[in-house]
């Protein structure tokens, strides 16, 4: 699998540009950690990945078995389609908590299953199996039963990675997902990343350049719209406080 994003630009309706020429390509076995001040735009480029926002010029490409698809020309059934072979991870987990772990897992195929064997039929035994097997793989499956209400941060967090791979996708994206952990489990979560993108290419948002530096292969910093940097993830203290000036300073702290 390989993404190609081509002068991506989005613009409002009085010129100013949200995003800026942007341009890069994820392949197999990257952790791509984007970083930048608040508002640098790199949320609306995670939206853009999925077809969430429609880009005002520029090109999204997906290239996978033989086949390229343009997500940003792509609508209606098909954009559904691709969204589903690509996961997310939200910050705010987006889980029902008054359902089960195994439950919340298995939502994540409901966009492939036909409405009425949701309605009626729900899920096979063998998808039940096989959801148990990713919240193994996130190390939470004796919690499997547990309602998500009762579940800690770290492990919410863990639900709703096992939920995306539960939809076998093609590719992660993750939009801040440890922005609402403590350090022990923001430490956690990166780990696990860091294991999963050996099968699956991630592209995940972060305001913490210390994990970005320990975790991911790859670091892309934007700011004001506009990629500044691509490269190691090790950014030098210089980089850091030209891509954040005063921002720097209020930016969590390294962990473990």
């Amino acid at each position: 699998m390989k993404l190609k994003v081509n002068n991506l630009c989005k613009q409002l309706p009085d010129g100013r540009k949200l995003l800026d020429d942007i341009s890069f390509e994820v392949g197999e076995g990257e952790f791509v950690g984007i970083l930048g001040r608040s508002g640098a735009g790199k949320t609306l480029t995670l939206r853009a990945l999925n077809g969430l926002l429609v880009p005002s010029s520029g090109s999204i490409l997906i290239e996978n078995d033989n086949e390229t698809i343009e997500i940003n020309k792509v609508k209606g059934k098909m954009l559904r389609q691709i969204r589903q072979q690509i996961g997310v991870v939200f910050q705010g987990f987006n889980l029902v908590k008054n359902l089960t772990a195994l439950e919340n897992v298995l939502i994540g195929r409901l966009g492939s299953i036909s409405p009425w064997r949701s309605l009626v039929l729900g899920f096979t035994d063998q998808e039940a199996t096989e959801a148990l097997l990713e919240l193994e793989k996130v190390g939470i499956k004796p919690l499997a039963f547990r309602k998500v209400a009762s579940l800690s941060g770290g492990e919410m967090q863990r639900v709703a990675i096992a939920r995306a791979l539960f939809q076998q996708p093609i590719l992660l994206l993750a939009d801040e997902p440890i922005a609402n952990l403590d350090p022990s489990n923001a430490l956690g979560v990166m780990q696990l990343l860091a294991d999963l993108h050996k099968k699956i290419p991630i592209i995940g948002v972060f305001h913490q350049p210390e994990l970005t530096a320990r975790f991911c292969t790859r670091v892309i910093a934007l700011k004001a719209g506009k990629i500044i940097y691509d490269g190691s993830p090790k950014l030098s203290s210089s980089q850091l406080q030209d891509l954040y000036g005063e921002e720097l300073n209020h930016l969590t702290p390294a962990v473990g």
